[in-house]
């Protein structure tokens, strides 16, 4: 069985590869767009990221890198203050703190970590990274983020998209199965072709090939130590990502290839990204959702999706051509996919079996969802603590503060 598995036809393997560079695109591009950073750098160095994770873990875990939404804030706020290149500096020095992290999980192991993320803190955290998302999945759904599409047919074109894909999942059969993300989307373009709701002005003045716009990192103490912080909330995220792909494929991903392993390779592909001029690299939780939904568990799609990306940040045509996807279309899609994250986060807490109506336990659940889905925010300024970097400290406080409750309920 395993021999047919390495030798999957390759217009399947490209089909699933290419289906996940899909489902990262829109979130991809999202980040640079709202920074300011350049969205084919960004593809560049998604794909640059993601082929050095699957090095540093040898093809181990099916997951795809690109720009972490945990940075978006920092990265706007950091861009004002110093400039791009202190900016890049600073998200440098964060890929070094990811570094160190791995090595303290190297020498000292995973069961501190055990200790420190039980499933009563990763379950929630895992539902707060796609619930905090929900609103940007809705937004785009209902056009607040497209100019020229109003409510109604952006409405539309979001619940098409939606349900082609809802439906090729649920019964679709072959190859199809495999395609629901691609299908929806291209139903959605194509009905928004139709409307005339597709701008193609800017493929039209952009160059067949062209090199994207790569900015080198300065190092600068203000800018790296504004951005250090930031780095602890992708990677406790991080773990939830590992777990979460693992509850996923039925794999122990902290066990083999090591938590050390994939956080290193977070850590380096952020370091190699920031080299380019791209955003943080982080293990998307998107493309989670598309392995849940596919079932396309081999990590060489991953690979295809990272070569594709590396080779589309040249065509500049294509790269524009991307780009005229309507949010709408996007959004659709992804009202499933942040969905079924918050899912995996549930039945991480199921599987644990443990009362949640236990006082301790209901304490840990309640605050980490409500402090990270509903924006709670401390600190100001330089160093401001939220969203799910908030809502795992607060967990991971919280379970290590409280006494376990000894009887059985």
């Amino acid at each position: 069985m395993r021999h047919s598995a390495s030798h999957e036809s390759w217009p399947k393997m490209l089909l699933t590869g290419a289906q996940m560079l899909f489902v990262a695109f829109g979130a991809l591009v999202l980040v640079p767009l709202l920074t300011g950073l350049d969205p084919s750098v960004a593809l560049f160095t998604a794909g640059i990221g993601t082929l050095v994770f699957h090095g540093i873990t040898k093809l181990t875990v099916p997951v795809f890198l690109a720009s972490s939404f945990a940075f978006i804030a920092p990265i706007q706020g950091s861009i004002a203050s110093f400039g791009v290149s202190a900016t890049l500096g600073g998200l440098m020095a964060a890929g070094v703190v990811y570094v160190a992290i791995s090595q303290a999980v190297r020498l000292k192991g995973t069961a501190w970590l055990h200790r420190l993320l039980p499933p009563v803190v990763v379950g929630p955290v895992i539902m707060v990274i796609g619930l905090a998302l929900a609103p940007v999945a809705v937004s785009m759904a209902t056009g607040e983020t497209s100019d020229n599409i109003g409510y109604g047919r952006a409405i539309f074109l979001s619940m098409a998209s939606l349900l082609v894909t809802l439906i090729l999942a649920v019964f679709g059969r072959g190859i199809l199965r495999l395609v629901p993300i691609m299908g929806g989307i291209a139903v959605g373009y194509g009905l928004a072709l139709v409307m005339g709701v597709v701008d193609f002005s800017a493929v039209r003045d952009a160059a067949w090939l062209s090199v994207p716009s790569f900015t080198a990192p300065s190092f600068h103490w203000a800018a790296i130590l504004f951005m250090i912080p930031v780095a602890i909330a992708p990677a406790v995220e991080h773990i939830g990502d590992m777990v979460a792909i693992g509850s996923v494929t039925r794999k122990n991903y902290l066990e083999k290839p090591g938590l050390h392993r994939t956080l290193l390779g977070d850590g380096v592909a952020t370091m190699a990204a920031a080299l380019f001029g791209g955003p943080p690299n982080t293990t998307y939780s998107e493309v989670t959702g598309a392995v849940t939904l596919t079932k396309a568990f081999n990590p060489m799609y991953m690979v295809i999706a990272a070569v594709i990306a590396i080779v589309l940040a040249f065509v500049g045509k294509l790269g524009a051509l991307l780009q005229t996807i309507p949010g709408p279309v996007m959004g659709g899609i992804m009202t499933l996919l942040f969905g079924s994250i918050a899912v995996i986060g549930m039945n991480t807490l199921v599987r644990a079996g443990q009362s949640l109506t236990a006082a301790r336990n209901l304490v840990v659940v309640s605050l980490i969802l409500v402090f990270g889905i509903g924006g709670m925010q401390f600190g100001g300024g330089q160093f401001t603590l939220q969203g799910v970097s908030l809502a795992a400290l607060v967990g991971i406080a919280l379970n290590w503060l409280l006494p376990v409750e000894k009887e059985g309920e």
